[in-house]
């Protein structure tokens, strides 16, 4: 499988496609990657984008959006059996994590989740960020405790979140295998108020990163939340540094 194909989660260009989606899906295509990870439409319908992604030769590798339940878990099938991805991913905030209890309420909601999808040909996943590494209960992270009591679930790994939360993602990745067909790539200072940087000019192992993912592994998924540089060249840096060095494939 490796080099595994690139995408780029649509989040780190959130204010210039707020303004011109189809443009900065052209950009991004116009970068290299192969696929993109939506995380909100910006006024259009799943019908438009599959368009326009269509055209440009870009796949789409997954959608964040909203936790499945009952009520728009049909919306959510629906959304995306019509872009054409089969992985939703969505995740819980910073105070969700607070004892083992709470940690366990998590993942019975997201437990719930995956079962609605089932059959469906869309499974569910977690996306972590920090705060399911900078703790334990009992020996373990809460991330771990949570995908135990919620088998049906795939899990997302934020690599540079899990380094900036305390745990090792070399570890963290190995450990989960199959379980995690999608790694978000993201690099930075390694300190959570600061900046993301392209991948590559951070503190990032990515070698040792890359090794680890299992050959199942289908997306690797550049994301920045914020950057200090201007955010379309950084993209594109992210992108020409993981497809040099033989990690990633483009389009």
């Amino acid at each position: 499988m490796k080099p595994f194909p690139i995408s780029v989660q649509l989040y780190s260009v959130r204010e210039a496609a707020a303004k011109d989606f189809p443009a900065v899906l052209k950009r991004i295509a116009g970068m290299g990657y192969a696929g993109v990870e939506f995380a909100g439409f910006h006024g259009h319908t799943p019908k438009a984008l599959r368009q326009i992604v269509d055209d440009l030769g870009l796949k789409v590798s997954s959608n964040h959006g909203q936790m499945p339940t009952k009520e728009n878990v049909n919306e959510i099938i629906d959304t995306a059996n019509t872009l054409g991805y089969t992985r939703h991913v969505a995740g819980f905030g910073p105070n969700q994590f607070t004892t083992k209890a709470d940690t366990l309420k998590c993942a019975e909601i997201a437990q719930t989740a995956a079962e609605l999808l089932k059959g469906s040909g869309v499974t569910f996943g977690l996306h972590n960020h920090w705060w399911e590494f900078d703790k334990q209960f009992d020996g373990q992270y809460p991330h771990e405790i949570m995908m135990a009591a919620a088998p049906d679930c795939f899990a997302q790994i934020d690599t540079y979140w899990v380094k900036v939360g305390g745990a090792d993602p070399v570890q963290i990745i190995r450990q989960y295998g199959a379980r995690a067909p999608l790694l978000h790539i993201k690099d930075g200072p390694g300190v959570k108020e600061q900046s993301m940087t392209a991948v590559g000019a951070g503190i990032m192992d990515w070698p040792a990163v890359i090794n680890a993912a299992a050959d199942t592994t289908e997306w690797l998924i550049v994301e920045l939340d914020r950057c200090d540089t201007d955010m379309f060249e950084a993209v594109a840096e992210s992108c020409r540094y993981l497809v040099s060095n033989g990690f990633a494939r483009g389009r």
